[in-house]
């Protein structure tokens, strides 16, 4: 078992299964000699070639395009969008082309394509390259959508990602790219719509995603100081999504919240807010409580920045507050 950076899992993950699959291709922009902007594909040109690791323009249209084209004749794709934001530059390409094709070929045209993106804030990128977009994506059909907030998921969801017939949408957050922690050993295959429970609880459920899962644990070991016992659960992945993991567990705990880093306004925690509350009605003491990002472009400067994103100080108040 290796320790890896969450950045180092990412080049692991992808040669992994490059290794595996000799017809998988990569596309994005300084991915190759430059390893990557955020440095997450260092030496994957050194081992697999300008064939397989290529280079592209400056233009998303441009990597989804060739993406699209080359799954739709059977070569599987990762391609890279430098970041979330950008999803907006390409977005007919993957909202109407890549989530519509099996469905509108009868099942005959599957597009094999992994869109890694850089997402989220905390690291003072501005408005415009600093979002959480994964909502965006989740709303969409045909689209599956995968988040990882630890250097293992990110290469057992990425082997996942790739070996799916389908576009998946794989967000890695930038605010995460510097932590470590254990990777085991051989190959490490994870599973589409899984969520994990990262921390055993019985007096509430929160749910959270990527940046927002370490500081949800964080403020479960505050909770715990004060006698609340919290359950933390992983989402991991938005598209499937581990209904009967979010279920069960409200079921033994009887309060549900979620950490959100998008906006408030139609967040992922809005859909699983429904979903508890159509289907865990009974089992709930209390309202579904979302910790949220409020509907404000994301500032730059530091104070406001952290301010905006949920914090483990704003976790830890809004539980212990509303269950007390």
């Amino acid at each position: 078992m290796a320790e890896l950076s969450y950045r180092d899992a990412v080049a692991y993950g992808i040669a992994q299964e490059m290794r595996r699959d000799p017809h998988l291709v990569m596309l994005g922009e300084d991915i190759g000699a430059a390893g990557g902007v955020f440095k997450t594909t260092v030496g994957l040109l050194d081992e697999f070639g300008p064939d397989r690791i290529r280079d592209t323009p400056i233009s998303e249209q441009a990597i989804l395009g060739a993406a699209m084209g080359a799954a739709m004749t059977g070569i599987p794709v990762i391609a890279e969008i430098m970041f979330s934001d950008f999803l907006a530059v390409c977005w007919d390409i993957v909202a109407n082309q890549m989530a519509k094709s099996r469905y509108m070929t009868g099942g005959q045209v599957s597009i094999p394509v992994v869109i890694r993106t850089l997402n989220g804030g905390g690291s003072r990128f501005g408005a415009q390259h600093s979002q959480s977009v994964e909502n965006w994506c989740m709303m969409i059909p045909g689209l599956k959508v995968v988040a990882p907030s630890t250097p293992a998921d990110v290469v057992g969801l990425m082997a996942a990602s790739v070996r799916d017939p389908d576009p998946v949408v794989f967000f890695e957050h930038k605010s995460l790219l510097a932590g470590k922690a254990e990777v085991p050993d051989g190959e490490l295959v994870d599973e589409l719509g899984t969520a994990r429970v990262v921390r055993e609880g019985t007096d509430c459920t929160i749910a959270a995603l990527a940046l927002m899962v370490p500081r949800a644990l964080e403020a479960a070991e505050r909770l715990a100081g004060d006698g609340i016992s919290a359950e933390v659960i992983d989402v991991r992945s938005l598209v499937p999504l581990d209904t009967q993991a979010l279920l069960g567990s409200v079921g033994k705990t009887s309060h549900f919240y979620t950490v959100e880093e998008n906006p408030r306004l139609c967040g992922w925690g809005a859909e699983l807010a429904s979903i508890v509350a159509d289907e865990a009605f009974w089992d709930l003491d209390g309202p579904v409580i979302r910790i949220t990002t409020p509907h404000i472009p994301l500032p730059a400067a530091e104070a406001l920045e952290d301010m905006s994103l949920p914090s483990v100080d704003r976790i830890y108040e809004t539980v212990r507050k509303t269950l007390a």
